[in-house]
C-alpha cells in the first residue's frame, strides 16, 4: 500500500463478596487469593461469544444470542460475515477488533501455558476474529475496515438479530490510506500466527503471510517476533525513534500503541539478549516509573479507592491494558533478573505484579461500592449495561421483530437487562469511585472487547499463582 507518507500516524493517533482459594505459599503474592480468578477468567473469555456476529456455531454457550449480519459485505460483492461487534452497538469496527485480536493473542502467547482448560476457549475467541480478518484482507492492497453506518446504527436501539440499518462497507486502499488500522491488522495476524503455530501450522502460515503485507513499529514488532526476519529488526532500529518509541505518552489502548511496542520490544533485549534493542528497556522503564506511586517520575492518577484513572470514557480499558503490561514486563524482568530504577527508587517485578493485582481486585469488587465491574461475577455487578442485545428481550422470548426506535423505551428504563452478558467488563466508575449503573451512560456502562482482551492474560497469571489453574 502507498502509505509511506502517513507512516508516523500509526503511533501518533493511537489505543463483590470475597472468594477464598485454598491457602498456598507463593513468592509473588500474599497467602490468600482475594478472588476466584479462575472463575473470572472463564467468564471474561465467555463474554466474546456474546459479541459474535455472523452464523453462530452449535457450540455457542451464550444462547440468547442468535445469527446476525449474515449478508455483511454483500453490497460490495465481498464476504464480511463474522467477526465481533466491539461494544454495545451493532457496527463492526476493524481497528478495535484487530487490537482485541492482538491482545487476546499476546495473552495466550505469554500465559497460554498456564490456562489449562480455558486455552481452547481462548484460541476459539482468537480464531473467530482471525477468520474475519482474513476475509477483510482477502483482496490485495485493500482492507475492509468497517461494516455498518455508525450514525444510523446509533439512531436505533435494536438487537443485532433485527438489524435493518445500512450495513455500509468502508475500506482502505492506495487511494484512501489508513496506516493505523493496516498496521494493527498486521500486528493482529502476526500475533495470532504465533498462537496457532504449533496446534495448526498451516493456518499459522496463512496468517503470517497475510500479515507481511504491512508493517510500522507495532506491526513490525509483531512481525519480527513471528518471523525473526532481519528486515523487521532493521526497520525497528531505523524507524523506532521516528515512530515514537521514546514518546512520553503513557496511554496504551486500541488507538495508541506506543507503550505496548516498548514493552514488546523490551523482551527482545531482556529475554532474547538482542543487544541492539537495549534502548527499549529504558523506554519501558520510563513508562513504569510514570505509573508507580512514590517514584520521582510518577504521573498516574488514582481514584480515592485506588483505581488507575486516565479517562472519563471507558477508563477500565486503560486499567486492563496497563495491568497486562505490568504483569508481562514483570515476567520479562524476572527472566533477565533485572529491576526498574526510578531515580533512587528500585521497583521489583513483585511490585509490578502487586500493582496489577490491586487493579484487578478493584475491578472484581474490592472497591468502595463493593461492586464487581465484570457482569456475572460476584453477587453485585452492573444490571443495566449499555448493550443492545443484553438489554432487549431475546429472540427466543420475543420472536417478533423489535423496530429501530422501539428499543429506546427499554434503553431509557430502569429495568435490569433481561440477558446477562456474562464476563463483560464495563467502562467502570468515575474518578471519585462513583458508578450510577445507568444504561444511557455509555461512558461508564458500556462493555467492549478491547476492555476484556488484555484482562485474559492477567487473570490467567493470578489464577495460576494461587493454585486455581
Amino acid at each position: 500500500m502507498a502509505m509511506a507518507i502517513t507512516i508516523f500516524l500509526f503511533l501518533l493517533s493511537f489505543v463483590t463478596p470475597v472468594f477464598l482459594a485454598k491457602p498456598i505459599h507463593h513468592a509473588h503474592h500474599p497467602r490468600f487469593a482475594s478472588h476466584n480468578y479462575r472463575d473470572a477468567l472463564a467468564k471474561s473469555i465467555l463474554y466474546f461469544e456474546g459479541q459474535r456476529s455472523g452464523k453462530l456455531p452449535s457450540s455457542q454457550r451464550i444462547t440468547w444470542r442468535k445469527d446476525s449480519g449474515l449478508s455483511d459485505g454483500k453490497a460490495m460483492g465481498v464476504d464480511l460475515v463474522g467477526g465481533y461487534y466491539d461494544a454495545g452497538d451493532n457496527v463492526k469496527f476493524g481497528f478495535p477488533m484487530a487490537f482485541t485480536t492482538t491482545m487476546l493473542s499476546w495473552s495466550v502467547i505469554e500465559f497460554g501455558g498456564l490456562m489449562k482448560g480455558e486455552l481452547l476457549n481462548a484460541k476459539q475467541a482468537i480464531g473467530w476474529a482471525t477468520e474475519y480478518l482474513l476475509k477483510a484482507t482477502a483482496h490485495p492492497d485493500t482492507i475492509y475496515v468497517q461494516v455498518g453506518d455508525a450514525g444510523s446504527d446509533h439512531s436505533c436501539w435494536e438487537r443485532p438479530e433485527d438489524m435493518d440499518t445500512p450495513r455500509s462497507v468502508y475500506k482502505i486502499d492506495k487511494n484512501t490510506p489508513g496506516t493505523e488500522v493496516a498496521a494493527e491488522t498486521a500486528a493482529a495476524l502476526a500475533a495470532a500466527s504465533l498462537v496457532f503455530r504449533k496446534c495448526n501450522p498451516s493456518y499459522s502460515k496463512i496468517l503470517i503471510k497475510r500479515a507481511i503485507r504491512d508493517e510500522l513499529l507495532w506491526g513490525a514488532a509483531w512481525l519480527h517476533r513471528a518471523t525473526k526476519k532481519p528486515t523487521y529488526l532493521n526497520y525497528i532500529q531505523r524507524n523506532g525513534q521516528t515512530l515514537g518509541a521514546a514518546e512520553t505518552d503513557n496511554t496504551f489502548g486500541w488507538d495508541n500503541k506506543h507503550v505496548g511496542a516498548r514493552i514488546l520490544l523490551s523482551k527482545s533485549f531482556l529475554v532474547q539478549k538482542l543487544q541492539t534493542l537495549h534502548d527499549y528497556k529504558s523506554h519501558a522503564d520510563n513508562y513504569i516509573c510514570s505509573l508507580i506511586p512514590g517514584t520521582p517520575a510518577s504521573q498516574a492518577q488514582y481514584t480515592p479507592g485506588g483505581l488507575l484513572f486516565k479517562m472519563d470514557d471507558s477508563n477500565m480499558q486503560y486499567v486492563t491494558s496497563t495491568s497486562f503490561l505490568l504483569i508481562t514486563y514483570a515476567k520479562y524482568l524476572t527472566s533477565a533478573r533485572m529491576v526498574v530504577k526510578c531515580g533512587g527508587v528500585v521497583i521489583t517485578p513483585k511490585r509490578l505484579r502487586n500493582v496489577a493485582k490491586k487493579q484487578v481486585d478493584y475491578l472484581l469488587g474490592d472497591n468502595p461500592l463493593k461492586m464487581s465491574y465484570m457482569v456475572g461475577y460476584g453477587a453485585r455487578y452492573p444490571q443495566r449495561i449499555h448493550h443492545r442485545g443484553s438489554s432487549l428481550p431475546s429472540v427466543a422470548n420475543h420472536p417478533a421483530k423489535i423496530q429501530c426506535r422501539d428499543g429506546f423505551s427499554v434503553m431509557n428504563s430502569q429495568s435490569p437487562n433481561p440477558n446477562v452478558l456474562v464476563g463483560a467488563v464495563v467502562g467502570g466508575p468515575d474518578e471519585h469511585d462513583r458508578f450510577p449503573d445507568k444504561r444511557s451512560d455509555y461512558e461508564q456502562s458500556e462493555p467492549a472487547t478491547y476492555i476484556n482482551a488484555p484482562l485474559i492474560g492477567t487473570l490467567t497469571y493470578l489464577a495460576h499463582s494461587f493454585g486455581q489453574l
